[in-house]
């Protein structure tokens, strides 16, 4: 196993965790941004397969959040506001009325510091960062420490941890753009996915959780295998809202099912995703086809599917679903692991 570290675009460093099978994880010190997973297809070829950007620079503005950190709340928050004990705070408004994804100076967008270890099962990268009480409008001072972990059974592990001085809410995430067929430009409307899931939050025009679910629709039920582009081809109004794919919280089913999967029969190359996180937001990548001034990006639409595993920022308006908030007494601790493997 073996670590890399390098400079690129001022001051940012990329770091390169590899195991003993060559598979590997780049990512920078900014943002936190994942820009390579590289393992191998069923022919044993290796391949990128997360999305990134052209040039590193690109990811100073990120509109799409490429394998970005995500916090303090990952999703959007109505209105840009919410009541902690009573009391109403507003946070920064960066997609119209509404906050996404942490704010404009979100995590997805500090330099983080970082140190890294080697040890005899893995190697890892330790990525730390404190929030001011008032960071985007959020109350209390946080502490963030979140470990990517890479083993020689190919498996990726975010290992998230947060502490807080005051009542706030928490909800992070990592964003990257998934495609199996690696880098070859392919959408990934031919492959497969399958969650421990049977129920997801039905969406408003603003694309906000309504609070109640979408059950007994075939376009989400991935009980078992089934291709994302049926959702991408579906009549359903809510694939319609979601810019004709998915963009939707699923709730996992049972404390120990916590799992997703996906599948490109093509390349034989699977991913396993197992947490502890109450949920899923599964998006299809609906949006890439639109054009940013700011970024040279040649991306698709369709191009990357994210597994963004969370808890949901709709929890801070309706109480049946699982709360976000952090207490300065509690210790937020979440963990998703990506496991890949080969099948056929």
């Amino acid at each position: 196993m073996e670590i890399k570290e390098k400079t690129v675009h001022t001051n940012w460093k990329l770091r390169t965790l590899i195991n003993d099978n060559h598979m590997q994880i780049s990512f920078l010190d900014y943002g936190g941004a994942i820009t390579e997973i590289v393992v191998p297809d069923k022919q044993g070829q290796l391949d990128n397969v997360v999305l990134h950007y052209n040039h590193y620079q690109d990811y100073e503005a990120n509109p799409f959040y490429l394998g970005a950190l995500i916090g303090r709340v990952a999703g959007r928050i109505a209105n840009a506001s919410f009541l902690v004990k009573g009391k109403r705070h507003f946070v920064t408004k960066n997609e119209g009325h509404h906050h996404l994804h942490g704010g404009i100076n979100g995590f997805s967008h500090v330099l983080w510091h970082v140190t890294t270890e080697q040890t005899e099962k893995d190697v890892r990268a330790i990525l730390t960062h404190h929030s001011p009480d008032g960071d985007n409008g959020y109350p209390g001072n946080v502490k963030v420490t979140i470990s990517y972990i890479l083993t020689n059974e190919n498996t990726f592990t975010i290992d998230y941890k947060a502490t807080t001085d005051q009542a706030t809410p928490i909800a992070l995430t990592n964003h990257s753009y998934f495609n199996l067929r690696g880098s070859k430009g392919e959408t990934v409307k031919q492959h497969y996915a399958k969650m421990k899931s049977d129920i997801c939050l039905e969406l408003n025009k603003d694309l906000i959780p309504t609070g109640r679910f979408i059950t007994n629709a075939h376009a989400f039920n991935f009980q078992s295998y089934q291709q994302l582009c049926t959702g991408m081809n579906a009549n359903h109004e809510q694939n319609s809202i979601a810019g004709n794919g998915y963009d939707h919280y699923f709730c996992f089913a049972k404390e120990k099912d916590k799992q997703a999967c996906l599948l490109d029969k093509k390349t034989g190359r699977t991913l396993h995703v197992t947490t502890n996180q109450p949920g899923m937001i599964l998006y299809t990548g609906n949006y890439l086809h639109e054009s940013h001034k700011q970024i040279e990006t040649t991306f698709s639409r369709y191009q990357g599917v994210c597994l963004e595993t969370q808890g949901s920022p709709v929890a801070l308006i309706y109480k049946h679903l699982p709360s976000i908030m952090l207490e300065p007494n509690e210790i937020y601790h979440q963990t998703t692991a990506f496991s890949f493997g080969i099948k056929g």
